[in-house]
């Protein structure tokens, strides 16, 4: 079974990466570019057969290991 975890930094904490990368558009000359969130991507694959038990896997390991939830947000996509 194939899953996606999406980790990104909860809002009004600060991005330093976000913004570099904003500047670095901007400097390369891609315009209408407002601003930039810096996340990260997790693609998993799992022995499970069970949605709902793939599910609370991860989300266990994104509390225990993927995500820093004082700050971070995460999303689980169970993908098939």
């Amino acid at each position: 079974m194939k899953a996606r975890v999406t980790v990104t930094l909860k809002s009004g904490v600060l991005d330093p990466q976000g913004k570099a990368i904003e500047g670095a558009l901007r400097s390369l000359g891609i315009e209408g570019v407002e601003s930039v969130r810096q996340g990260k991507v997790f693609d998993v694959e799992l022995a499970a057969g069970d949605r709902a038990a793939a599910e609370a896997a991860l989300k266990n390991a994104c509390e225990k290991l993927l995500a820093n939830t004082v700050i971070e947000n995460y999303r689980v996509e169970v993908l098939g």
